[in-house]
């Protein structure tokens, strides 16, 4: 028999990891578009920017996060659910250092690391309360 409180965080954690990764490729592929189409107001631009294939990157990471924090709306707390689905912040981030040549700062690193431990000490809160 499996244990329902182990079932319900790997949801919880697949879960979060699948919403990261949507949101993740939508920053992502926004940047991209912007690098790639720069902006000039006209008919041209807007259709060289409908054409463009991060702009796909963009949907898709956009609906993918729709859906998916709607499914973790329906079961996960609401305040640990909103803070963890603003992880996109670090992982986009730590993302553009390598694609996008940004330079990283320790003042950076430390930020991240903060909302990595409130989304953690949010968490372990809520599983507490449940308990």
């Amino acid at each position: 028999m499996s244990n329902p409180t182990m079932s319900r965080a790997r949801f919880y954690f697949f879960g979060f990891l699948i919403l990261l990764a949507f949101d993740t490729l939508a920053q992502v592929s926004f940047k991209y578009t912007a690098l790639n189409t720069p902006f000039v107001a006209n008919l041209d631009w807007l259709l060289t920017v409908l054409q463009s294939p991060w702009l796909f990157g963009c949907i898709l990471g956009y609906l993918g996060a729709f859906f998916t924090w709607m499914s973790l709306l329906q079961h996960a707390p609401v305040g640990p659910a909103f803070a963890a689905s603003h992880l996109e912040i670090v992982s986009v981030m730590l993302l553009s250092a390598p694609l996008f040549n940004e330079r990283l700062t320790l003042m950076q690193l430390l930020g991240a690391a903060v909302i990595v431990a409130g989304v953690i000490c949010l968490a372990i809160s809520e599983t507490s309360d449940a308990d």
